[in-house]
């Protein structure tokens, strides 16, 4: 990835973006829903792999932000390698971002569309290393309202957007804004069937006319936060009580809040010589233990009932497991931060809650660090301890559907949560004197 341009021996950060179409060129297997006709009947709108490229010293990175609901964790660790590959760095040093959307294909079903996506990730990879120039950066944030904590009785919301803000570092024009958005993206419920990035693709393209540069939007800790508005003739689960809004076109109405939100941050704040860059990964087990038999019919009975989920196959994988004495799973968790001044996005492949991000920047003492989600795949819902004591869909429902894609039939047992934050806080940059003009 090294430059060989003019600007070779400047002390500041380098940047380069490329972005590739990845809309499936006919039908496919789509998931999100957990309906028995997952078969997509159109696009509504094209999905999006953009790849952002950055250097400083001898630290090389790419993030990559994609229009999927999250890889199975193998598909998004090959990509990465293959992507690591071509620019001579470890796995640790490519970050995976999934919008996850809900009406995008099936990566795990559609094997040729999985292949295409990788090619496509690939050729922007490449193409990019040709364009890296120097840029300022600042962080900044705004507060708004586009997500609903899922339980009526929880006032828990991270309701921060935060924005990356680059410019050259001559001419100071805008090379890109990077944001990070705090709610599912799912505006488009269970009766759409239309290929879509859903609202992060009506953001993007919100903002890109309004700024005219590249807009990257990645998710935040999501896991139970619904969407404020939604599109459906359904009344689904996450969208079933008065706060949310039923929209012809809630697609716009999520874009024009995030933009009456975000403009008046992106004007004042003002990019400053970026001194540090770092992308690196820490790990940490985390377990499940199996169900006794009887739990396990006595909750796929409240999904059928609640959720309408058949349990089925469910059933029979945790009595496989007890059949041959297994009583826990393991889960080896990658956390992985790229930082750059005086901001860092952390992440995981979990659809964590919105109290894990809360709780770490309130330890970390930092607004600008953000810990998220459908980080290099997803692994399903990961509950706060006062979640999975109330259990319902994102602590156990969700598992009969999705079990096949995490490698575990149970949601990560009760302490996993607070292990988890501590581990975060303490593999977490230090942000001493390091955003410099």
């Amino acid at each position: 990835m090294k430059n060989q341009g003019i600007y070779e021996k400047i002390d500041t950060v380098y940047f380069a973006y490329q972005e590739v179409d990845i809309t499936p060129k006919k039908p496919v297997q789509t998931i999100g829903f957990g309906r028995q006709d997952e078969q997509s009947r159109g696009v509504l709108q094209g999905l999006l792999a953009q790849v952002s490229l950055w250097q400083y010293e001898v630290e090389s990175c790419c993030l990559v932000a994609i229009d999927h609901i999250g890889f199975s964790k193998q598909h998004g660790d090959a990509l990465r390698c293959a992507i690591g590959t071509l620019l001579g760095v470890g796995m640790e040093k490519i970050m995976l971002c999934f919008s996850h959307t809900h009406s995008a294909p099936n990566d795990t079903a559609e094997k040729e569309y999985a292949d295409f996506v990788d090619e496509q990730i690939k050729k922007a990879v490449i193409l990019a290393r040709k364009k890296l120039a120097p840029i300022k950066g600042v962080w900044g944030n705004a507060y708004g309202e586009i997500g609903l904590n899922r339980r009526v009785d929880s006032q828990a919301l991270d309701n921060r957007i935060g924005i990356f803000k680059a410019v050259d570092a001559e001419s100071g024009v805008l090379k890109l804004l990077l944001l990070r958005l705090t709610a599912h993206a799912n505006v488009l419920k269970g009766d759409n069937y239309l290929i879509s990035p859903d609202y992060f693709g009506t953001v993007r393209d919100v903002l890109q006319q309004k700024f005219v540069c590249p807009v990257m939007v990645t998710q935040g800790a999501s896991g139970n936060v619904a969407p404020k508005y939604f599109c459906s003739a359904l009344t689904p689960p996450d969208a079933c009580d008065s706060r949310f809004i039923r929209s012809e076109r809630a697609l716009n109405d999520m874009a024009e809040e995030v933009m009456r939100q975000v403009e008046k941050t992106i004007a004042s704040t003002r990019p400053v010589a970026l001194r540090s860059l770092k992308m690196y990964s820490a790990w940490i087990d985390l377990y499940a233990d199996i169900p006794w038999y009887e739990r396990a019919v006595g909750i796929a009975e409240e999904a059928k009932k609640y959720a309408g989920i058949d349990g089925a196959l469910w059933l029979a994988e945790v009595r496989r497991l007890q059949r041959e004495g297994i009583k826990t799973q393991r889960d080896t968790t990658e956390i992985q931060y790229f930082s750059t001044g005086n901001g860092c996005f952390c992440g995981v492949a979990n659809e964590i809650m919105c109290e894990f991000a809360l709780r770490s920047q309130a330890m970390i003492q930092n607004d600008h660090f953000y810990f998220g989600g459908y980080t290099n795949g997803c692994t399903g819902y990961f509950p706060t301890e006062e979640e999975y004591d109330k259990g319902g869909y994102e602590v156990y429902w969700s598992m009969l559907i999705f079990y096949i894609y995490h490698g575990r039939v149970f949601p990560l047992n009760r302490d996993s949560c607070a292990l988890l934050i501590q581990a975060v806080v303490e593999y977490a940059p230090s942000f001493e004197e390091i955003f410099e003009e």
